[in-house]
């Protein structure tokens, strides 16, 4: 059968306008959408975090060790040097919003202030060359999975640490 004059409606437009119409009528509409999930913390950018929160705490033992000894304070005062110079180098790695670090290393603890007897006592040179020894371990396992660009930079900290171990050996607690 032919009709003539009108448009042709389709069972198919017919059946599609009476679905449309019902979901209108009961209030339905589509399933809302879930919410994105945040994306996963880019892993560099976790390794780059926890880098320097450990050079962060080995900056801190230095800084302590200087003012709790002044003696010694010419023979460990490179040390926090080089962690320091390590520190500033990790931090230009880190992405733009990657982490929430001030600009530059803390500064060294003030000899003028009277360090606190656990101080004194906590940070000898043997407490340093531990903290040395476990960084220079740990960084095969974080070069296995950085960058190229990071993992050099982690085989001349490891090393530079390792060397700290031996030197530290020198100096008299």
């Amino acid at each position: 059968m032919r009709h003539s004059g009108g448009p042709r409606v389709t069972r198919r437009v017919l059946l599609g306008s009476a679905a449309a119409a019902g979901l209108a009528a009961a209030g339905c509409s589509p399933a809302p959408r879930k919410p994105a999930a945040p994306a996963a913390p880019d892993p560099q950018t976790v390794l780059l975090t926890s880098l320097i929160t450990g050079k962060e705490h080995l900056v801190s033992l230095y800084g302590q060790a200087v003012a709790a000894r002044p003696a010694q304070a010419a023979a460990l005062e490179p040390f926090r040097q080089r962690h320091a110079a390590h520190l500033q180098a990790l931090r230009a790695l880190l992405p733009a919003g990657g982490g929430t670090f001030p600009a530059s290393p803390a500064p060294p603890a003030s000899s003028s202030a009277a360090p606190s007897p656990s101080a004194v006592s906590a940070v000898s040179v043997e407490t340093l060359r531990d903290a040395e020894r476990r960084a220079a371990s740990a960084r095969p396992a974080q070069m296995a999975t950085a960058s190229p660009a990071l993992s050099q930079l982690l085989a001349s900290i490891g090393a530079c640490e390792a060397v700290h171990v031996v030197a530290l050996g020198r100096v008299r607690d």
